[in-house]
């Protein structure tokens, strides 16, 4: 029986993306599973092969890096939040504070219109910026390539960067016992068609939300105890490098390099501005300089919330602010684009 082109495609980008990751893995690079199976894929694409990620495997993936960092919320987290509402505070001026800063540089440095700019600061949801401006808000293809040169340069930055300055003890906390196959079945089962209805009612990162919930609820309320096994959590990684390479491949190389400088400018910027930030936040809480940048990284939530996973940094804390990012985000884009109009 002869296997479909796409089923092929589909297969072969997967091996690509796992030997991708298994060679950063090995050679020790921060979230080495996320960042080398991008590259593989990209790579794979740049010598004119097809790439493709079946929508059900890329939502599967995101859904376990939502169970794995909802497994670290435990009833021990609760003391935590008051300290977390300073760091939830800074990460929402931060947010506003970048946009506005990209948005302004875009506008008045590059000539690029207010509402292009202003999808294209968005720091974190990335497909709902391209959703908006595909109806008609902006040039869909400059929103696009900008948010890509934003995702791309910050998953391979940031994780070094939040490593170095400060990397969490390891041995500190032991190691966790695995989740019971019964219990990680269930939020798989439950996870995805929910993650999918939610995803079609217009949320970003539905699927990663859905698991953080489910998840956070289940360890919270003492019904669910343990860690994602981390095989499934390295397969998570290595698929959604794998998404991340596949949306490099459609970039238009031309219309890339026209844009090259804004899109280096306005990212530098705001990778900046976040270091600053949790800086701010850092010298006020006391919490890992590392952890506090990866929750303010202006970067995709699924592609942070996996390198704050990845680095071994408190998973509740990251969890709790990157589900703050997406709900300050979907009412902040809005407010910026009814400003402009």
């Amino acid at each position: 029986m002869q296997v479909p082109d796409n089923m092929k495609t589909a297969g072969l980008t997967g091996l690509a993306a796992l030997g991708g990751a298994a060679i950063a893995a090995l050679l020790g690079v921060p979230a080495g599973a996320l960042i080398g199976a991008m590259l593989a894929v990209a790579l794979m694409a740049g010598l004119g092969h097809a790439v493709t990620v079946p929508v059900i495997a890329r939502d599967l993936a995101f859904l376990v890096i939502g169970i794995s960092l909802g497994a670290g919320i435990d009833a021990s987290v609760l003391p935590h939040l008051p300290g977390w509402s300073i760091s939830l505070l800074g990460l929402a001026v931060a947010l506003v504070a970048t946009m506005a800063a990209s948005t302004f540089l875009l506008q008045r440095v590059f000539a690029i219109d207010w509402q292009t700019a202003v999808l294209a600061s968005a720091p974190g949801t990335m497909s709902n910026a391209v959703a908006i401006a595909v109806e008609g808000k902006g040039d869909a293809s400059a929103v696009m390539i900008l948010q890509l040169m934003r995702l791309v340069i910050l998953v391979t930055l940031v994780p070094p960067l939040a490593a170095v300055l400060g990397a969490p003890d390891a041995a500190a906390g032991g190691e966790r016992p695995v989740m019971p196959l019964l219990a990680l079945a269930g939020l798989l089962v439950v996870g995805l068609p929910l993650g999918r209805f939610v995803g079609r009612r217009g949320i970003s990162a539905a699927c990663l939300l859905t698991g953080i919930l489910l998840s956070g609820v289940g360890h919270g309320a003492g019904l669910i105890h343990g860690a994602a096994p981390s095989w499934m959590v390295f397969l998570g990684f290595t698929m959604t490098g794998a998404v991340l390479g596949t949306r490099i491949s459609k970039v238009d190389l031309r219309s890339a390099l026209k844009l090259a400088g804004a899109g280096t400018v306005v990212v530098g910027m705001a990778l900046g501005m976040a270091l600053v930030f949790a800086l701010i936040t850092q010298a006020l809480t006391g919490f890992p300089l590392g952890q506090i940048l990866i929750a303010y990284a202006p970067g995709g939530v699924e592609a942070m919330a996996a390198i704050g996973l990845a680095l071994g940094y408190d998973p509740a804390f990251v969890a709790a602010h990157h589900f703050a990012r997406i709900l300050i985000l979907l009412a902040l884009v809005p407010a910026f684009l009814r400003r402009g109009a």
